[in-house]
């Protein structure tokens, strides 16, 4: 009895004990939600009320605010990710456990649920003491877990050479402004400061004391969605972005890995009707702190989105609004615009957060770069006649072609947070797809450059029928796989091809009819329009394309994005060129597989590509050089403007250099240079290596010109290509074929100089000579001028980093 006693006196010490950790805390601020928590304004802490033990949840994270470097790449708004979480007790701890989505048994049978839960590893993502305990709610000190960094800020900066830093917690702290709970939502922030030694000269252009980065962290908690959503199967060809795990509940006779499309939920009101509003519809909101005339266009192209749910039956089922002042951009009820601001133009780009177990769209999330609007805004003043001739103001319309592009990037960008990744092919049917990139199109009208068509409005057919394949109800009587078939088959019937992203980008890619920032069905075609345009906008080019009282320095940076003008045209027509045409195919479809692209059509490409490498396409005319002077004093260049080899002076023969370096880098590349190799040995008629480097020669190196300006452009592009042809034959990447086809023309090619006379022909005798005497330590050190930043600056990234 005695020691029953002294049992139940030390049980109540210790439940008193346990009980008093709130209690003791003065002038709590509580705030109940999703998790009832506290504040802690004295000790500058947060205590979390766990009180649902082994419940799922979604965890997110954000960065509040950011860096502002494209290049470093932490903007403000930018998403962390979504996982499931949940809370389980451990003896005196209370852990934060993420449990193994990828892999999973979807059955009823919880034994084979738990063989695979124990065959992969789950990860415990935190730890916290129990501070209290009363009637199954258990009190944490949450502020250790909200003052990590949870983003790899440090991480980042490390990877990206900035720096090495680290987490000063004595400078960080948490922030309140945006902490709040909600019934089925908490959200927190917290102030956080790296400490360290930056590296180069990035973070000091944009940090007031770059050995001290302060940036706000988000942390969000929700409650994961219930059982009514319906998963969508994935298919290659219907555009939509995916999520995939495997299930190892899957009978051996189907597929293991299981994908589905991503979307938001969205029903009808009236299921049975042809045309139903929305239980709820899809909700964007613009970010007020977007100014006019920006505002108005992001959210007239965000509203053209209503246009394709309207066709499969949902009425206004996808709405654009204002962000009420008193809301947190990154609250997780909120599918959000928002406008975000960097040193230097950037991408924009679309992000979801999206439940990892099911593919469902919990957030949207736009961030679109402010900065972006002045390059078209450049690019409408470089091509336009004496703009400013006459008046200053005479901006309307520049302004009408950069608006017109931002109504197109509000709606692409939406497309990617609403589940649609690229179409790099939709060009090829006109202007079909906001998913596209869009480059200005121009015509010549009456001698004269046309802007009146720069950009489309609306959405595109490919537009409507990616929405159709992801939202639309599946009729009666009719299975999902039958009903999606006939969706892409409906696109393949309009003739509309899907590509997205890796097949499309010009180094190494090889579709012939994906590629970005072009226009027209035919790209050798388009090529010779935008070369047509270059040089009627270059003619025109004079001083009146800057306003009164602008030094000549911003006038040679206004030129930039007109001399390359055709950059990305050339991308284009570059990738006929030992390319193929295909399609993301499935037995059963109607679409072709694939086919590599007929030589003729390879050698038109070939004669467009050289045409970017002859003096008459590259050289500056010798009239518009008074227009270029030394730099004014205050108005150095920077990345986006022309490099020089001739220090003050405007390098003349540097610009023609750097365009054909573009040229021969897309032209040469060891992926398509191993192509040319493999389709002549498939078919001896088609274009091979040694026909392209002797065509390559034959139009550059042994081309000459009379007028000795136009001569030393072409020597200077000639000795461009001399170094490309030495450079494969060392490139790691290239193959023992395409180094010895390489090698065998550069034997001609030294047999045909050693007869020549002129120096640069001698010079380049001289180094071939070097050249073979020890190939392998051979290196060639190019003056060729770095091309400005073309795309939008930094580094690219799919969904959640895209124009």
């Amino acid at each position: 009895m005695h020691r029953l006693l002294i049992t139940l006196l030390f049980l109540s010490i210790s439940q008193f004990g346990i009980g008093q950790f709130l209690s003791e805390k003065e002038n709590l601020e509580s705030y109940e939600g999703f998790f009832e928590f506290h504040y802690n304004e004295k000790e500058d802490e947060i205590y979390l009320e766990v009180d649902k033990l082994d419940t799922e949840f979604l965890y997110t994270h954000f960065l509040t605010s950011g860096i502002g470097s494209n290049d470093v790449g932490l903007d403000r708004g930018k998403l962390g990710g979504g996982v499931v979480v949940k809370f389980v007790k451990a003896g005196n701890k209370i852990l934060l456990i993420q449990p193994n989505q990828k892999y999973r048994a979807e059955t009823e049978n919880s034994p084979e649920r738990k063989s695979v839960e124990q065959a992969f590893a789950q990860s415990v993502i935190f730890g916290f003491e129990i501070k209290e305990q009363n009637d199954g709610v258990y009190i944490i000190d949450f502020t250790p877990f909200l003052m990590q960094d949870a983003y790899g800020v440090a991480d980042r900066l490390k990877k990206g050479e900035y720096g090495t830093f680290k987490l000063e917690k004595s400078k960080s702290a948490l922030s309140m402004e945006h902490t709040k709970a909600f019934p089925e939502n908490v959200e927190f922030e917290a102030l956080l400061t790296f400490e360290g030694e930056p590296k180069g000269r990035t973070l000091q252009t944009v940090v007031p004391d770059s050995k001290n980065i302060s940036v706000v962290q988000h942390h969000s908690f929700v409650k994961l969605p219930d059982e009514g959503y319906q998963k969508r199967i994935f298919d290659p060809r219907s555009g939509a972005i995916h999520i995939s795990y495997l299930d190892y509940a899957s009978p051996v006779y189907e597929p293991i890995e299981k994908r589905f499309a991503i979307r938001h939920r969205l029903k009808k009101k009236d299921p049975h009707a042809e045309t139903s509003e929305a239980e709820e519809p899809i909700v964007y909101y613009l970010d007020p702190g977007t100014p006019e005339p920006v505002r108005s266009a992001l959210l007239d192209g965000a509203k053209w989105w209503n246009e394709a749910f309207e066709e499969i039956g949902y009425k206004n089922a996808f709405q654009v609004k204002m962000l009420p002042e008193d809301a947190d951009p990154l609250d997780v009820r909120y599918n959000v615009i928002q406008w975000v601001h960097r040193s230097t133009r950037g991408w924009s780009y679309g992000a979801s957060v999206v439940d990892p177990r099911t593919g469902e769209i919990i957030k949207g999330h736009v961030s679109l770069g402010s900065l972006r609007i002045r390059q078209d805004f450049m690019i409408a003043q470089a091509l336009m006649n004496r703009p400013f001739a006459e008046n200053d103001q005479n901006h309307q319309k520049m302004m009408e072609m950069a608006l017109a592009r931002i109504r197109q990037l509000s709606a692409h960008e939406i497309g990617h947070t609403i589940g649609f990744t690229h179409n790099f092919a939709a060009s090829l049917s006109g202007r079909v797809s906001v998913m596209d990139y869009p480059h200005p199109q121009f015509s010549l009208k009456n001698g004269e450059i046309d802007f009146s068509n720069a950009y489309s409005t609306g959405m595109g057919e490919w537009d409507k029928i990616t929405v159709k394949y992801s939202y639309a109800d599946i009729p009666e009587n009719t299975s999902e796989r039958e009903f999606l078939n006939s969706v892409i088959a409906e696109a393949h019937n309009k003739g509309i091809q899907f590509i997205s992203d890796a097949d499309a980008r010009a180094q190494g890619g090889a579709h012939v009819r994906a590629h970005l920032w072009d226009n027209g069905k035919d790209a050798v075609e388009e090529l010779e329009k935008v070369l047509e345009i270059r040089k009627k906008a270059i003619q025109n080019f004079s001083e009146d394309n800057i306003r009164t009282d602008e030094p000549y320095s911003v006038l040679e940076d206004v030129f930039v994005p007109l001399y390359f003008f055709h950059r990305y045209q050339t991308e284009a027509a570059v990738k006929l060129i030992g390319g193929m045409d295909y399609n993301y195919a499935v037995k059963g479809g109607s679409e072709k597989v694939w086919e590599t692209l007929n030589p003729d059509a390879q050698k038109k490409a070939l004669d467009g590509i050289l045409n970017t490498l002859e003096a008459e396409t590259l050289s500056i005319p010798e009239s518009k050089l008074g227009l270029f002077p030394p730099r004014a004093f205050g108005f150095n260049r920077s990345r986006e403007s022309f490099k020089s080899n001739t220090g003050v002076a405007f390098d003349v023969l540097g610009a023609p250099v750097t365009a054909a370096e573009m040229s021969l880098g897309l032209l040469l590349h060891p992926e398509r240079t191993a192509r040319l190799v493999q389709q002549k040995a498939v078919d001896k008629n088609q274009l091979g290596l040694r026909d392209v480097l002797e065509e390559l020669i034959s139009g550059t190196i042994k081309s000459s010109h009379r007028d000795n300006y136009l001569k030393t452009v072409q020597e200077a592009i000639n000795y461009t290509v001399f170094e490309h042809l030495l450079s494969s034959t060392v490139n790691k990447k290239a193959t023992p074929q395409v180094k010895a086809i390489t090698n065998s023309v550069i034997d001609d090619l030294e047999n045909w100089l050693s007869k020549r006379e002129t120096a640069m022909e001698k010079q380049m005798l001289r180094e071939i000579k070097q050249f073979r005497e020890n190939p392998e330590d051979f290196k060639i050190e190019s003056t060729t001028p770095k091309i400005p930043d073309g795309s939008p600056i930094g580094s690219f990234q799919c969904f959640s980093n895209e124009i």
